[in-house]
């Protein structure tokens, strides 16, 4: 598409468009685009979402976005573009969405910053046992928690599962600390593991050998449980599992399980179900941390989706390639 401003429709959760879009990128957005509507098309009147969804040439999606089915499409018979400016698509395409040629677009590469930063941080309070050393000085009674080498950083094993947008920023975080990174992914090549200074394992030997296992494989039905009670077992004493995936990759009962003998901690910020229910022994455990799935982008940290949602659909505008584009190909082992 060259020389034609694309008319934009919004698809959302009713309520955060202005967080999702700021004044500041709407006035960006304005000089590449018009804007049909300030509002997701959620919360018009059904006969307004209607008029805008007929018009629309690109659709801006967020968290919450409608899902593009036959129905949807027929209500949008310009749409030629999905510009989603969060990570996963896989609840939002379709078969269809491919089948009418449409461009779609994640922000996951710019999602996929705050989560490596979260996930670094954490390797790094773990590897200082900061977690558990603050248990001992609330008084709380811990279980003899092992630990195979001295705390510190410098130059520990991390064991990287996955070599998502993720994993590979978390690898590139990691190097001014000189750690040894190891990577178990099925579609990592030898090549790729080159070009990141990564080890290619398999998930045994990663598990056997890292001082921390973090996680950042796609929730798919073959990773459903990837990580239980054998895999749990093959950690070494005084290892750290951190999740910040999806939940559906751990067995929780498994996990509780190993973390009540003390003999691995664990970090998560994305469980099964979410949010785990208040008696879960996860939530109680002093050897596990949980938070409420806040590692992904907040706040400021939405600027950074916008600004990429908005580059793309201006390279959409002037005939340019995308930065960001999801296949039909990419469906089976994206997040």
């Amino acid at each position: 598409m060259t020389g034609t401003r694309p008319a934009v429709a919004l698809s959302m959760y009713p309520g955060l468009e202005p967080y999702a879009l700021r004044p500041e990128h709407r006035a960006a957005l304005g000089e590449v685009a018009d804007l049909l509507a300030p509002e997701a098309v959620q919360a018009l009147p059904p006969e307004r979402a209607d008029e805008v969804l007929a018009a629309a040439d690109v659709l801006l999606g967020h968290w919450g976005c409608l899902v593009l089915d036959d129905a949807f499409l027929a209500r949008a018979p310009r749409l030629r573009m999905l510009a989603y400016a969060a990570g996963t698509v896989r609840a939002t395409v379709t078969d269809a969405t491919f089948a009418r040629g449409l461009r779609v677009t994640s922000g996951a590469a710019a999602n996929a910053v705050p989560v490596a930063e979260y996930t670094v941080a954490a390797i790094l309070w773990a590897n200082k046992a900061a977690f558990t050393e603050r248990e001992r000085l609330r008084g709380v009674e811990l279980p003899d928690l092992p630990r195979r080498h001295p705390v510190g950083n410098w130059g520990k094993r991390i064991g990287v599962v996955g070599a998502s947008h993720v994993g590979r920023l978390v690898v590139e975080l990691l190097r001014p600390y000189r750690c040894t990174v190891v990577v178990a992914d099925p579609y990592l090549t030898d090549e790729e593991a080159a070009t990141l200074g990564v080890a290619r394992v398999d998930l045994d030997e990663l598990l056997a050998t890292s001082d921390v296992v973090t996680l950042h494989a796609p929730a798919l039905p073959e990773t459903a449980g990837m990580i239980g009670a054998a895999e749990l077992k093959r950690m070494m004493d005084g290892a750290t599992l951190i999740n910040t995936a999806r939940g559906s990759l751990v067995d929780h009962d498994a996990l509780a399980a190993e973390l009540r003998t003390g003999r691995i901690t664990a970090v998560l910020d994305v469980t099964d179900p979410e949010p785990l229910p208040p008696d879960h022994p996860l939530l109680h455990l002093p050897t596990c941390v949980v938070t409420p799935h806040l590692a992904g982008s907040q706040g400021t940290e939405l600027s950074r989706l916008a600004d990429l949602v908005i580059e793309e659909v201006r390279r959409f505008a002037a005939g340019e390639p995308p930065l960001h584009p999801v296949l039909p190909s990419d469906r089976g082992r994206v997040a």
